[in-house]
Formats: C-alpha cells, structure tokens, sequence
C-alpha cells in the first residue's frame, strides 16, 4: 500500500477556477498593489534624479583646476544635497528594476529628461532651443505609448512539482 502526500491546498486548485472564485478578485487587488508600488517607485526615481541634479548642478563652482577642488565640491551644501538625491535615485531604481522589466522602467523614468529640461528652463535660467522641444515632445509621446502597459510583462518563473 502506498502513501500519498496531498498537495497543499494552493496548489492543488488553479487561480480562477471554478472551486477558487475568489481568486481573481484577489490577484486583481494585488495588481493593483503591485501597479501602485511600481508607480510610487517609478515616481520617486524621477523625482530624486530631476532634483539630484538641479541641485548638484546649482552647487557645483564654474571653476574646479585640481583633482581635489572636485572633494571639497562635495561638502557644499547643495552639492551634498544633489549626492544624497542621486544616491536615493540609484538605490530606488535598483528596487524598482527587482520586479519590473527594463523595458518598462527606462522608457516610464525617461520622463525625467523632460522634467529635467523644465527644470533647468525655470529654475537655472536656460536657454532650451525649438531642436531640444521637439526631442522633448517625442520622449513624451513615447512614455504616453509606453506607460499605459502592465509593469512586469516577463511571466514568472512556474512553481515545481509538489512533493
């Protein structure tokens, strides 16, 4: 006589089915936690990189002849500041490329460049030519065709046998 082990009870019904209703209901909830983390996440990696640099930028002297201008450059306060943003930028990114796919993240948080040029535009007094619009206007054209779709499009990986 031979001994069976059940499956456990999540595995042994498939999401959707007919004996699990609920399921559905409930991968939807966690689409949407998922599609809000991704957001908030997305978000914070264009916000820290826009002002990380706004403020590295405001910080930085026109004029830095020595190796060692360039480290006492990074204890001026907005220097410090645009660091630490830029820090946060790589870090918050790294969590946010963990479960979203690249082709996803980059064209979402390019939307950056535009703010970027906002930025530079209002605040720092630049001059952006009609050539810099137009790339501006086809960036934002591209993050509309691509901000519309679903964060993670790679399938995970199928869970194995149960024992």
């Amino acid at each position: 006589m031979s001994v069976t082990r059940a499956a456990p009870l999540q595995s042994r019904f498939r999401a959707g089915s007919v004996a699990q209703p609920w399921a559905n209901l409930s991968m939807s909830a966690e689409a949407a936690r998922l599609r809000a983390k991704t957001w908030t996440c997305a978000t914070v990696v264009v916000l820290s990189n826009v002002f990380g640099n706004f403020f590295l930028k405001r910080g930085m002297p026109a004029d830095l002849p020595t190796p060692w201008a360039y480290i006492a450059a990074l204890f001026q306060p907005s220097v410090a500041l645009g660091v630490l943003l830029l820090v946060t930028w790589m870090l918050s990114r790294m969590a946010l490329l963990s479960w979203a796919d690249l082709s996803y993240v980059l064209p979402v948080t390019s939307v950056g460049y535009v703010l970027v040029a906002l930025v530079g535009k209002l605040l720092l007094n630049e001059e952006i030519s009609l050539k810099r619009w137009a790339g501006i206007v086809l960036i934002m054209g591209g993050v509309a065709l691509v901000g519309g779709r679903s964060s993670v499009q790679t399938p995970l990986p199928a869970e194995g046998p149960a024992r």
